[in-house]
C-alpha cells in the first residue's frame, strides 16, 4: 500500500515513520511512504506558502495554489487521483473503523495544514475526506498524518506478525482490552492475579473477558 503526505516539514514524518514495525514494514515493501514538499511548489520567490485571510483575523492561512500543484504533480506521478484525506480539527473524530476502512484503498494521500489551516477551496476541489484525530488543536497535520498512517498500516497483511496481534487488541473489538502482567509475579506489593498462573486456558479466557468488559466499564462506558 502507498501513503503520500503533502506537507511543509518531510524530516518530521520521516523521523516518525521510520522508525519500529513501520520502518520495518518499509524494508519488507509491504508499505510505501512519500513524502512532498509543499514549499516546493510555491510561485513566491521566497518560498512562502501562506498568506493572511481575507476579511481579517489572526494568524496566516496556506494558499491553495501551492497545495494544488503539490497534488496535481503527485496525481501526475501516480497516473490517477490518490484518495486525499486532509488531517483537519473539522473532520470526522479519526478511530478504527476508519483505519479498517481506510486500509482497503490501494494508496491514500494525506494533506498536512499549517498555521491557521488552508484555504477552504482546496478542500471543496481536491479533498475527500476530513480526518480529526481529537478535539483538540496542533501546530500541524504532521502529527495526525503519522497517526493515520501508522493505524492503518498496521492492518495490513504481513505488518503484524499475527492478525491476532491486532484483532485482540482494545478497540479493535469495540471494548477496551483485558490488563496484561508480565515478570515479576509480585512486585511493590501487588500480585499478579492467581488465575493467570493457573495454566487453565478456560478459567483465563473467562477471566480475560470479564476484565476487558470491567475496564471498559470504568474507562470507557461510552464504548458499551
Amino acid at each position: 500500500m502507498r501513503f503520500d503526505i503533502l506537507t511543509l516539514f518531510p524530516e518530521l514524518i520521516e523521523a516518525v515513520l521510520k522508525e519500529s514495525i513501520i520502518g520495518r514494514a518499509r524494508e519488507n515493501k509491504i508499505i510505501d511512504i512519500h513524502t512532498h514538499n509543499i514549499r516546493d511548489y510555491s510561485r513566491d520567490r521566497h518560498r512562502r506558502v501562506d498568506d493572511t485571510p481575507y476579511g481579517g483575523g489572526m494568524g496566516m492561512l496556506m494558499g491553495a495554489e501551492p497545495i494544488y500543484d503539490c497534488f496535481k504533480a503527485l496525481e501526475k506521478e501516480l497516473g490517477k487521483k490518490p484518495y486525499l484525506v486532509y488531517a483537519s480539527p473539522q473532520g470526522k473524530v479519526f478511530c478504527e473503523d476508519d483505519a479498517k476502512r481506510l486500509s482497503q484503498k490501494e494508496s491514500i494521500a494525506v494533506l498536512c495544514g499549517h498555521y491557521e489551516g488552508i484555504d477552504r477551496r482546496i478542500v471543496d476541489l481536491i479533498v475527500d475526506e476530513e480526518i480529526s484525530i481529537g478535539d483538540y488543536i496542533l501546530t500541524g497535520g504532521e502529527i495526525p498524518a503519522c497517526v493515520i498512517v501508522d493505524a492503518t498500516s498496521r492492518l495490513l497483511p504481513g505488518v503484524l506478525s499475527d492478525s491476532e496481534c491486532y484483532e485482540k487488541e482494545s478497540i479493535y473489538r469495540g471494548i477496551l482490552e483485558e490488563p496484561q502482567y508480565t515478570r515479576p509475579a509480585e512486585f511493590m506489593g501487588l500480585k499478579v492475579p492467581e488465575v493467570l498462573l493457573s495454566g487453565n486456558h478456560e478459567k483465563i479466557e473467562k477471566w480475560r473477558k470479564e476484565a476487558a468488559l470491567e475496564l471498559t466499564r470504568k474507562n470507557r462506558p461510552d464504548l458499551l
